[in-house]
């Protein structure tokens, strides 16, 4: 008999996290290695977020929080929905967790039945598949390229669709390709589920305010999907906030109640000075952060020359987020340096070893002729990496 459960034996590692730990782990024996593997922006948090943490603990918010998160902060949450996506929600139908991650997980684990089919447009954030089989459903993954700008269409939508499918979920802005679904785009796949009114859709929304395009587009929008919508976001990426661990949802009352019962028998309420920093932040215009979406933008454009620059990147132009997701298929099957390049696994482990810059493989979202590249880092250090990954693959 085993120790451990089958279900934590068959579960991967976080592949973003264990890249992470390998970078630190040979920083740690005195190399040079940039990190270009993890999506967390380089910035601080504000200092008006900060300030109003300061104030909470001077405050004395010490106890435990409501399971579904402060009152002032779900409404906050509401009045966010509704001046960025036009979106109606009510005190009861939100839920405030322990990161966005805890969003989803709650999701799964409240919504998935053993044999459930959730599609996954290809690539896909790394996190999803594995939270899907953790609650015995089964992923099923559509195919993207950058042909379609790593977009799923319609009709991939329709033949992915089988009497088992319970859900889809996606992002966007999308991690890691960087791609934004379109007001159009996102309509032309709910005209597809009309004609599937039990299937349902979680809109991963976390990097909505890093967009390029000046425009953001929740699925929610639409009266006909509304019910059938669960949006995820949280103030980790926009605000800075990674550790601050907030994450929400607005849903159907059901599906919230679920999420919050559920909640209830994991953790309980979030963090209660992180809650009480991010009411400050939601209720503050989205332009008090567009410093840092200026200066992502700038580094997009950065990387992206550079890249082009290299033999074998094939790269689309992404509308959001702050990652790259090139091909790098042109390698496969040639031997650099003595070592035989066979997939985006050997590749990104490759540029780690010989130019001593962390990414990410491709297999580890669904597509392994890619690997992710995170320009949240500072132009001197995209400069000075993209450099060495150059040397090392010339």
């Amino acid at each position: 008999m085993n120790l451990l459960s089958d279900r934590i034996l068959n579960m991967a590692t976080s592949a973003t996290l264990a890249m992470a730990a390998k970078a630190r782990e040979l920083r740690g024996e005195g190399k040079d290695i940039i990190g270009l593997s993890l999506g967390e922006p380089d910035f601080n948090t504000p200092d008006f977020i900060k300030d109003a943490a300061i104030q909470a603990i001077n405050d004395n918010y010490n106890s435990y929080s409501p399971v579904d998160g402060y009152g002032e902060l779900k409404e906050a949450i509401i009045t966010k929905f509704k001046r960025d996506n036009n979106l109606a929600y009510t005190p009861s139908q939100i839920v405030v967790s322990t990161g966005a991650k805890q969003s989803l997980a709650n999701i799964a684990g409240v919504m998935i039945n053993k044999g459930d089919e959730v599609i996954l447009p290809c690539p896909y954030w790394v996190s999803y598949s594995d939270i899907v089989k953790l609650n015995d459903g089964i992923p099923v993954e559509v195919k993207t390229s950058i042909a379609t700008d790593f977009k799923m269409t319609p009709e991939q939508l329709e033949a992915a669709i089988t009497p088992n499918t319970k859900m889809i979920w996606f992002s966007s802005p999308c991690n890691p390709s960087g791609s934004v679904y379109s007001k159009e785009e996102l309509r032309a796949l709910a005209d597809v589920l009309q004609k599937h009114p039990n299937i349902y859709v979680v809109s991963d929304e976390i990097y909505e305010h890093i967009n390029y395009i000046g425009g953001h587009a929740s699925m929610a929008q639409f009266d006909d999907m509304y019910d059938r919508t669960i949006t995820v976001n949280g103030v980790s990426k926009a605000f800075a906030m990674t550790g601050w661990r907030i994450g929400y949802i607005g849903a159907s009352e059901k599906i919230a109640r679920a999420c919050n019962k559920m909640q209830g028998q994991i953790t309980s309420g979030a963090n209660c000075i992180a809650q009480r920093a991010v009411i400050t932040a939601l209720n503050e215009s989205p332009s008090r952060v567009k410093y840092m979406i200026d200066e992502f933008k700038v580094r997009r454009d950065l990387i992206l020359g550079l890249l082009n620059d290299i033999e074998g990147f094939k790269t689309n132009i992404p509308e959001g987020a702050f990652y790259v997701f090139p091909n790098i298929s042109h390698y496969f099957g040639k031997t650099l340096r003595g070592k035989t390049i066979n997939n985006a696994s050997d590749f990104s482990l490759y540029i780690l070893e010989e130019a001593n810059v962390a990414t990410v493989t491709g297999e580890a979202f669904g597509n392994p002729d890619c690997i992710r590249i995170s320009y949240a880092a500072s132009q001197e250090q995209i400069i000075e990496a993209i450099k060495r990954i150059k040397e090392a693959l010339s």
